[in-house]
């Protein structure tokens, strides 16, 4: 009878430094069976039943007698051992509490949500003593079993005093429950009971009244198989309750199965079959296919140029790994990436495919999730967090764009699936790799020192050729008295590409109208009043939104500060090129594609699929349509604003240009066209936008990793940002001073502390921000005490408005 598992080791969900450990408790007799490493489970703690997670058993204490489990929230646990391991090296690493890397790992269902339910005392039977309200309230609470206060509070006379007072009395209890936000999904089937005959005879013997009981049983006697119960409604148009009565007369069957919800149900996708290889493909196979035969943990960097043929690679990779039995994971950036690969995928493997992204609904995730876990689908597919499927047997990990920012999680925990990746396949001797036509500079130098392999694909398929790059400089064409937001080159190359029938694809990196809306008087911009950035224009309502906070607020007529009516719109954003275009070139076919226009459920793959059929001549966007597209026959790519984010005060600012620019020109001319790609700038001399034009990738990485080195950066350095924010600007000033005189005994040899200085922004959501930064060098142990200081700082601070938020790179 299981008799190791008498104690159970479970973290709880308080987040917090105090409980920060797992707890000891008895698991019941019965639930010995069930309860596994990776379980959920609801303890109590202290007054409250929480939701907590099992990670380990515990030998049998001599303790005071442990408090019992009180359920077993799952017949399967959401979690393999191997992900309760590897939650408390995420924790460890990114300096969180463990419960928040356990709950990054499960779908949002099953985060801890804690419902208050009233039901009657267990003790308590003596109703017939209590007021008319108490009695009935009793009454209602044995009928149903349980309710909300809130449902309570609708019965006569019943308020919270008295809801108090009944369960200080002990005739009711209160208790908050853990539970999920969505349940399996349930459909009800109907079918014959009876034979047909029989049916017939009882649909005569009906009342003249019962017409649609008398066409429900015609309709089942015609088709007697089950079918589901909504499909039976919408065909006799009946209602649920003459069915039910139907059933419970015994003349039909009334069976409720669970579903999945398929997010691609009804769609079929054409089967593909393995394309030949060439030989430098073959050679990245190879690299891939001979440790996963050894099954060695091993990381792959496989840097191929835009349409180097990378995603067959990854398919033919795939097949070998599920050919040894084993699971494969592949990561893709975002959500716009997802339409173009799951079709590549599925029309590889079918139904053997998993999808995880954030455009699915709560439920459809869940029951993707669930196919991964219950072993029903042994490839899964999505964005960062899928780098946590729990699969069993991982044979593969691929990280396609692994260059991403988006592979970084913003939030706690602050991990980075490239490292957890690495970590994820020490455990399977698993092989990963990362796939790119522009690597990240610390993969590169990962790369160059010879600490994970490197293969290079020069060609692009089929030797087409790379388009050509023109770079404008701005400047020069509003000396010329161009002040439009087109150069006159790209205007031309536009008018020409859609005169060949041929289509172009527009980037610039802003959404709305204007950038900010300025007054030309005082020089003021109008600003959030909650956060120190500029308000943008949307012109389609006429507000300035503030992309941080939410705030919006009709266009004013005149300048807040001074009052001049002399207040103009600047910048450019995607809906100010839009209407642009339909000034300059009327008659244009433009589908946009930014936040605004993609924030309903299934737009990406609709506004794409519509570009793809030919339905318009310039698909405009944001960075979501920079990367992973291909369509046949777009051969221009203008870029509008090259150095949006050249100037940001971010150390990557030189690489993610270089990065956005060679991802970009690579959706021109994939295919027998050849492309050409337009790059406006007002710093053309800059060697990230200069390189990216001439294809000079070698030559821009040695550039990078010199500045770099120069002015201590990751992988020169591993670099921790501690971000300080309160209400009261006097208080984060003071706690940013504790902060950094706390830490410097902790401090390693060769480590630096810069600042506190104001963040580079300083106010969001009224709340003032401050910014510490910690240089310390790479790859030694030295600096554990200082890990083991931060991730106890932010309970050290004493002030409850406080909120500290760690991130460490580079290390």
């Amino acid at each position: 009878m299981n008799d190791h598992k008498r104690v159970a080791r479970v973290f709880v969900d308080v987040p917090s430094q105090q409980t920060d450990r797992p707890f000891d408790y008895e698991v019941p007799t019965a639930m010995r069976d069930e309860v596994e490493v990776g379980s959920r489970v609801r303890v109590p703690f202290g007054p409250r039943k929480l939701l907590g997670y099992v990670v380990a058993f515990a030998p049998v204490s001599d303790a005071p007698r442990l408090k019992p489990i009180l359920e077993v929230l799952d017949l399967v646990p959401p979690l393999t051992p191997e992900l309760v391991s590897l939650a408390r090296w995420v924790a460890q690493q990114y300096l969180c509490p463990v419960i928040t890397a356990l709950h990054a790992m499960v779908p949002a269902v099953l985060k801890g949500r804690y419902q208050r339910i009233c039901r009657v005392h267990p003790d308590f039977a003596e109703e017939d003593l209590l007021p008319e309200h108490e009695r009935e309230l009793i009454r209602q609470l044995r009928e149903k079993g349980e309710m909300s206060p809130e449902q309570a509070l609708k019965l006569p006379r019943v308020s919270r005093f008295l809801l108090r007072r009944m369960a200080a009395d002990k005739r009711i209890i209160i208790e908050e429950r853990a539970g999920d936000r969505v349940t399996r999904k349930t459909v009800i089937w109907v079918g014959a009971a009876k034979t047909s005959e029989v049916l017939r005879r009882e649909a005569k013997a009906l009342p003249a009244q019962a017409r649609r009981q008398k066409e429900v049983l015609q309709y089942v006697a015609d088709h007697p198989d089950p079918i589901p119960l909504a499909q039976l409604l919408t065909e006799t148009g009946a209602v649920h309750a003459t069915v039910k009565r139907l059933a419970e007369k015994g003349l039909l069957t009334w069976e409720e199965r669970e579903e999945y919800r398929d997010p691609f149900g009804g769609r079929s996708f054409e089967r593909t079959e393995p394309l030949p290889l060439t030989p430098e493909q073959h050679q990245a196979y190879d690299a891939i296919a001979e440790p996963l035969k050894r099954r060695e943990p091993r990381t792959v960097l496989l840097h191929g140029v835009t349409g180097s043929g990378k995603t067959e690679i990854y398919l033919q990779a795939i097949t070998e790994t599920l050919n040894k039995g084993r699971q494969a994971i592949v990561l893709v950036p975002e959500i716009s990436l997802t339409p173009q690969m799951v079709r590549r995928f599925k029309g590889r493997f079918g139904d053997d495919v998993a999808v995880l992204h954030s455009g699915l609904s709560d439920g459809e995730r869940y029951d993707e999730w669930r196919k991964i876990r219950s072993g029903e689908v042994r490839v899964a597919i999505g964005a960062r967090s899928a780098v946590f499927a729990p699969f069993e047997n991982i044979g593969l990990i691929i990280i396609d764009e692994e260059h991403e920012s988006s592979y970084k999680q913003e939030e706690q925990p602050k991990y980075h699936a490239r490292l957890v990746a690495s970590k994820r396949i020490e455990a399977h001797g698993a092989v990963l790799v990362l796939g790119t036509a522009t690597p990240s500079v610390e993969s590169y130098y990962q790369a160059r020192t010879g600490k994970l392999e490197w293969v290079t694909l020069n060609q692009r398929v089929h030797g087409r050729p790379f388009p050509q790059v023109d770079v404008v400089d701005m400047r020069n064409e509003l000396r010329g008295g161009n002040r439009s937001i087109f150069s006159r080159p790209l205007k031309q190359a536009l008018m020409e590409c859609v005169d060949r029938g041929e289509q172009a694809v527009l980037f610039l990196n802003r959404r709305g109208y204007s950038t900010f809306v300025l007054c030309r008087d005082c020089g003021k911009t109008v600003e959030c009043p909650h956060c120190d950035i500029s308000l943008t224009y949307h012109r389609t309502n006429r507000t300035l939104r503030c992309h941080y906070c939410g705030h919006a607020e009709p266009v004013p007529q005149t300048c807040p500060s001074c009052g001049s009516s002399h207040i103009r719109y600047f910048g450019t954003g995607t809906q100010r090129v839009e209407e642009e275009l339909a000034r300059q070139l009327p008659g244009l076919r433009v589908i946009r594609m930014d936040v605004d226009t993609t924030n309903r459920k299934g737009a990406h793959e609709r506004l794409l699929t519509a570009f793809g059929e030919g339905k318009a001549d310039v698909l405009l966007g944001t960075q979501m349509i920079a990367k992973g597209l291909d369509f046949p026959k777009v051969t221009l790519v203008g870029v509008i604003a090259a150095d949006t984010m050249l100037h940001l005060p971010d150390y990557r600012a030189a690489e993610r240009t270089f990065q956005l620019l060679t991802q970009v020109s690579g959706r021109a001319g994939r295919h027998e066209r050849p492309g050409r790609v337009v790059v406006q700038t007002y710093t053309p001399e800059h060697y990230s936008i200069q390189m990216a034009a001439r294809y000079e990738t070698e030559p821009f990485y040695i550039q990078e990793c010199r500045l770099r080195k120069q002015h201590r950066y990751p992988p020169y350095c591993g670099l921790f940002t501690i971000l300080l924010s309160h209400t009261d600007k006097g208080a984060v000033m003071q706690a940013g001073m504790r902060t950094v005189r706390g830490l410097q005994p902790y401090m390693p040899e060769g480590a630096e502390i810069l600042g506190p200085v104001p963040a580079p922004i300083p106010r969001i959501k009224d709340r003032y921000r401050l910014q510490v930064m910690i240089k310390v060098p790479p790859h030694t142990d030295e600096w554990n005490g200082l890990t083991e200081k931060l991730r106890s700082l932010s309970f050290l601070l004493g002030d409850d408005e406080l909120r500290v938020s760690i991130d460490r790179e580079g290390i």
